[in-house]
């Protein structure tokens, strides 16, 4: 069996394999037996199990819908934490900070609590996320590239980050690239290089004081920043292969709460690279 190379996607194929479905069916057992004595001891006419509580399959329809309400609830905390960075310069940090950490210790909680199908911890890390994702783009377009048209920025990023999204749903559709056990675990090992890579670059940047050679806009830079596009961009393979196979095997349908997280997490961290990306050529 594929895992993703996505911790929540991964998590969330996990907890609804076929026939182990999170909390179905485990009390059904032990309920039977119960029902086989009345309140004096004495043997009762066999009495069958309890049904396990009745729930519908997901479709791709749930996908798609709890994946469009977690976007568009980024969407207004976006906006909003744009607009307010723009009236108070000073909010973007802290706005970016709050953000950032309370969206991936949402993460780790939905993925290592098996929390990914909870509604109000997806939704909250949307709210987080937006807040994150409307400071970084007030910083990126006013701070970083000074002088640029802040709205084009954004709008080629965004338009980039879906265009990527789309694409790579095509070729997963076509059949163009298939994910196999082998895809995976190269995919995989690519994510922990970039990770290893980028927390290398944070310490090296600390100590320096700047924002080291990954980050720096330089021609490694650039290369670094194609790498964690590409990489992304590979991982919405994944994911949609997890959701694909969630669908096929009958799991619940509030699964499609997890599967609308974890393509969550990609499309942010696609978007902030993107826009990376073009700041690098768009900075003075």
């Amino acid at each position: 069996m594929r895992d993703s190379s996505n911790p929540v996607m991964r998590g969330v194929v996990r907890d609804n394999q076929s026939g182990g479905y999170a909390g179905f069916g485990s009390g059904a057992a032990g309920a039977g037996q119960a029902a086989m004595y009345n309140q004096y001891g004495q043997q009762a006419p066999y009495s069958p199990p309890a049904a396990p509580p009745s729930t519908r399959q997901l479709t791709i329809d749930d996908v798609v819908t709890k994946t469009a309400i977690t976007l568009g609830v980024l969407t207004i905390s976006a906006i909003v934490s744009y607009f307010l960075s723009s009236s108070n310069e000073t909010l973007a940090p802290l706005l970016c900070g709050v953000g950032a950490i309370g969206g991936l210790v949402l993460v780790l909680i939905a993925s290592f609590g098996r929390k990914q199908d909870n509604p109000a911890i997806v939704l909250g890390y949307a709210v987080l996320e937006g807040l994150f994702v409307g400071s970084i783009s007030y910083v990126f377009a006013n701070w970083v590239v000074s002088g640029a048209n802040a709205g084009a920025l954004i709008g080629q990023a965004v338009l980039g980050t879906f265009g990527v999204f789309f694409g790579m749903l095509l070729v997963y559709k076509v059949g163009a690239i298939r994910v196999t056990p082998r895809f995976t675990r190269m995919l995989f090992a690519g994510l922990i290089g970039v990770i290893v890579l980028m927390v290398g670059n944070l310490i090296i940047g600390l100590f320096t004081g700047s924002a080291g050679i990954l980050r720096d806009g330089g021609p490694i830079a650039i290369i670094f920043s194609l790498v964690c596009i590409a990489l992304a961009a590979f991982s919405f393979l994944l994911d949609f292969d997890a959701a694909d196979r969630l669908i096929r095997a009958g799991a619940p349908d509030r699964a499609a709460w997890g599967v609308a997280l974890g393509l969550t997490v990609t499309l942010v961290w696609l978007y902030v690279e993107i826009l990376r990306l073009l700041s690098y050529f768009q900075s003075d």
